[in-house]
C-alpha cells in the first residue's frame, strides 16, 4: 500500500486515470524540448533552473499521457514516478527531478538561495538525457504494458482505500 498515492487519488487535482493519449504525449515532449531550448538560451541561474525543471516535468508527463494518467499536483506526479514507474526510472533520476523541483521553488519564490552554483550545470547535462529516456519509454510502451500499469495503479489505490479488517 502507498499512502501518498491514495492521498493523491483523493485530491481534487490529484491523480486520475484518463484515456491514454498519443497526441498529448507528443505535445508534452514538444513542450519539454522548448523548455530545454529556453534552458540553454537564458543566462539567469533562476531561469535556467526553472526551464530545466519544466523540461524534466514535461518529459515525465509525456510518459503519463501515454499511460493515461493525469496529475495536476507535481508532488503526486513524482510519487507516480517513484512508485508506479520504478521499473523505468532509477532512484538517481527520481532524486534529480525532486532536486530540480526544490531548486525551482527556491530560486523562483525566494530572494536568497542555497542552490549550489553547479546545479544548473548538472541540469544542462541531465535534462537532455532524461528527455531522451522518457521519449524512449513512451515509444516502447505497448498496449499490454499500459493496461498492466493502469491495473497496478488501480490495485494500489483499492488496497490503500480499504480500511483494515478488525482483528
Amino acid at each position: 500500500m502507498n499512502d501518498r498515492l491514495v492521498w493523491c487519488s483523493r485530491q481534487k487535482n490529484g491523480i486520475r486515470l484518463i484515456e491514454p493519449n498519443e497526441n498529448l504525449t507528443f505535445a508534452y515532449l514538444k513542450k519539454s524540448e522548448e523548455a530545454m531550448e529556453a534552458m540553454h538560451s537564458v543566462t539567469s541561474l533562476e531561469w535556467k533552473i526553472s526551464a530545466g525543471y519544466y523540461s524534466l516535468y514535461f518529459s515525465l508527463y509525456a510518459v503519463l499521457m501515454k499511460i493515461g494518467i493525469r496529475s495536476e499536483n507535481h508532488t503526486c506526479t513524482f510519487e507516480i514516478m517513484k512508485v508506479l514507474l520504478a521499473g523505468f526510472f532509477t532512484l538517481e533520476e527520481c532524486d534529480l527531478v525532486e532536486e530540480a523541483r526544490q531548486a525551482r521553488v527556491e530560486t523562483q519564490y525566494y530572494v536568497s538561495s542555497d542552490i549550489p552554483e553547479n546545479f544548473s550545470s548538472i541540469l544542462i547535462q541531465q535534462v537532455p538525457r532524461f528527455h531522451v529516456k522518457c521519449k524512449g519509454i513512451s515509444d516502447a510502451l505497448n498496449e499490454r504494458q499500459i493496461q498492466n500499469l493502469r491495473e497496478t495503479y488501480r490495485n494500489m489505490i483499492d488496497r490503500g482505500a480499504t480500511p483494515p479488517s478488525p482483528s
